[in-house]
């Protein structure tokens, strides 16, 4: 696997530069879904007072691992999904994993087909606003995947089977805020909606790309989308004549690691493979009508 192609000496030294400064944190999001199986594989490096570290977290349908690593000689790009953790690289093309903790034991290869991108920067215009504290990138929706990782003596085997990257970075997650995104036969759909500080005030903000039967639809703020409702683990986003609502069905989430002022020392839930309910309604006409025992589902919002 060529793992860092068209990436010379001074690429990388440059990419690294660019870490943001002071406490903050970025990674990617690798998600891989077969039939049968989901695993989800985020890595990351973090800096908080002004000491750098890095950690790969990995999620399973029932389990989940978050190993520290060493920040030193550590690459995260921000451009594409491309990393190097130890002896562990992630890249578009796929990941190669070598990672032996205490408590996970990880080898294996996997191969990604063609990305499925966005027509243009999920954050639209907002990708220019200076000091937000979380930026959010989706690199594919969708593409293929093949290959096998070990995961403590269990293999995932993926068969041109089905995958998804989103990236993050800034300073920390939103307070309060949900994230969910799913794989269909006939699509992908990735949705998030947080509270945005931004200097004294905080609004209401959301984003939300739904990719089916070869048709992108983005909702969000900047597009004049606002959000009806969260709760109990549902929302309603409203955009001119279309709602978009997603509804946790299940909650068996499992305790991840997440960012707070550029360290790991938040503890979420997600829910990598969970059930979901997702619809589309055009002048309350459905439209489009999607439920999943494979999504995945973040829900941070206090009862």
């Amino acid at each position: 696997m060529d793992r860092f192609p068209h990436m010379g000496r001074k690429a990388i030294l440059f990419h690294l530069g660019g870490q943001p400064m002071g406490n903050s944190f970025r990674g990617w999001y690798f998600k891989c879904q077969s039939p049968t199986q989901t695993l989800a594989l985020i890595p990351a490096i973090h800096t908080c007072r002004g000491r750098r570290t890095s950690s790969i977290q990995i999620v399973t349908e029932h389990e989940h691992w978050n190993i520290p690593l060493p920040g030193e000689g550590c690459l995260v790009r921000w451009d594409r999904p491309q990393a190097k953790l130890g002896q562990n690289y992630f890249s578009p093309q796929g990941v190669e994993l070598h990672l032996h903790s205490q408590h996970c034991h990880v080898e294996g290869q996997l191969r990604f087909g063609q990305p499925a991108s966005l027509p243009g920067d999920i954050m639209g215009p907002f990708r220019f606003v200076p000091f937000l504290e979380c930026r959010h990138r989706v690199f594919s929706m969708r593409h293929p995947v093949t290959g096998q990782l070990c995961v403590n003596g269990k293999a995932y085997h993926f068969n041109h089977d089905l995958g998804y990257i989103e990236g993050d970075q800034g300073r920390s997650f939103p307070r309060r805020y949900l994230w969910t995104q799913c794989l269909f036969p006939e699509g992908s759909l990735m949705l998030s909606a947080a509270d945005i500080p931004l200097g004294p005030i905080a609004f209401p903000g959301v984003i939300a790309a739904l990719s089916i039967f070869g048709k992108v639809i983005i909702l969000a703020t900047y597009c004049g989308a606002r959000i009806l409702s969260v709760k109990s683990g549902k929302i309603s986003v409203k955009q001119n004549d279309l709602l978009l609502t997603a509804e946790l069905l299940s909650d068996q989430g499992r305790p991840l690691h997440a960012p707070q002022g550029g360290e790991m020392c938040r503890t979420i839930r997600e829910n990598v493979s969970c059930r979901a309910r997702y619809r589309l309604f055009q002048d309350e006409q459905l439209l489009w009508a999607g439920e999943s025992c494979q999504a995945s589902f973040e829900y941070e919002y206090p009862c």
